[in-house]
């Protein structure tokens, strides 16, 4: 057999989804069909979500019978960098199992003149890019923030920055679902909508396929932090490429400082408030998008800093060290707006560790370890039974 084949039941029968009517063009990508047998073991059942340069497939590995996910990278991209990450997190990190989504195997996937590497991974639940989570109870909430922060401790003990740190990266476990016939599955996740890779000369027929929707029902509340496409160690050469999305990215690193562990506890301050609060806590809305929502809630940035914006839309306004935070729009203000069912205590813990993490100077940032010491954190985890 190739290294992709049709799979079908043993009465000649399929049942990967239903084919929906869109228009859309394919990409540098593998082509893969609901059913194809990967690597002569892994059937593919669903889709579960694309990233800059993979796609990500719900499988169930014939030969242990279990189901993964197949992140195929996009023609080009080797994954080595990741997966050399991934072997130094295994070996390194303490207890690493319990914090990190590391993959199960690689190999090659030939392709159209090319390979395309595949790693494969365990299924896990849904990310915190769901629109679910703020339904979740706060207590779920607070033990994914608890869970994360001893993660990005772990990590940078180890001397590893992750540097994509966002709500797409950071995930709950995953109840099992191998026992089950592939209609189970499809009614917990949702049918796959489909349609033919509408291009002629394709070398390989391929689906686009909407991604399965994990609910909460099935998560678990072990919280895990993955995909290290971007990680580096401290030790290694500095390297500009590569951001998490703006809106996790932190002030110092969108003015071309190095990546540091100080860089991650931004984004990582970033995903607490949108479990804390509910919402993000600087606005993108006004002219000046994310760096002129700093402004508005923390003052100006560095004057030193004039110039050295990575994006070319930069204001001279933002660095008028004579301006001063809109008070509708101070730390204070936007937690006393989303949460104003927690009391004056509570709220004054989370503005003490808010303030000392977002903090323009990385130097005077509250490191993983001091946070997960600093008292009024550990207050509002008692709060919730953290």
């Amino acid at each position: 057999m190739t290294a992709a084949t049709r799979y079908c039941n043993q009465d000649g029968k399929e049942d990967f989804g239903d084919f929906i009517d869109k228009t859309r063009t394919s990409d540098v990508f593998y082509p893969i069909r609901l059913g194809d047998l990967i690597n002569e073991r892994y059937l593919v059942e669903h889709k579960l979500g694309s990233g800059g340069f993979s796609t990500v497939w719900m499988a169930h590995d014939q030969q242990k019978s279990r189901d993964v996910a197949l992140k195929i990278m996009f023609a080009g991209e080797s994954g080595e960098s990741e997966i050399r990450l991934q072997d130094e997190i295994v070996r390194n990190v303490r207890d690493a199992s319990s914090h990190f989504v590391t993959y199960l195997e690689t190999f090659l996937l030939p392709g159209d003149g090319c390979h395309h590497t595949v790693q494969v991974f365990p299924f896990m639940g849904p990310c915190l890019y769901c629109p679910n989570v703020i339904k979740m109870s706060m207590t779920t909430r607070m033990s994914a923030a608890l869970q994360l922060l001893e993660a990005l401790e772990r990590l940078h003990e180890a001397g590893i920055v992750h540097r994509d740190l966002n709500e797409r990266n950071c995930m709950w476990g995953m109840q099992p679902l191998h026992h089950l016939p592939r209609s189970a599955k499809y009614k917990a996740l949702g049918r796959p909508l489909k349609q033919t890779i509408p291009v002629d000369d394709l070398w390989k027929e391929g689906e686009l396929v909407g991604p399965a929707n994990i609910p909460q029902s099935l998560q678990t509340p072990k919280f895990y932090l993955g995909d290290f496409g971007l990680a580096k160690k401290l030790s290694d050469p500095a390297t500009s490429r590569g951001y998490p999305p703006l809106q996790y990215c932190s002030p110092d690193r969108l003015h071309r400082q190095d990546p540091s562990p100080a860089c991650d506890m931004w984004s990582y301050m970033i995903l607490f408030s949108e479990l804390y609060l509910g919402n993000v806590p600087f606005s993108t809305f006004f002219n000046g998008g994310i760096i002129g929502g700093f402004v508005l809630s923390l003052g100006p940035l560095p004057e030193e800093w004039k110039g050295l914006y990575t994006h070319p839309e930069s204001r001279d306004s933002w660095y008028d060290q004579n301006q001063i935070p809109d008070p509708t729009w101070t730390l204070e203000s936007r937690i006393a707006s989303f949460r104003p069912d927690a009391d004056p205590v509570e709220r004054s813990h989370v503005l003490s560790i808010m303030s000392r993490v977002f903090t323009y100077d990385p130097a005077k940032r509250l490191t993983a370890t001091q946070l997960l010491r600093d008292p009024s954190f550990r207050a509002i985890m008692e709060n919730y039974g953290c």
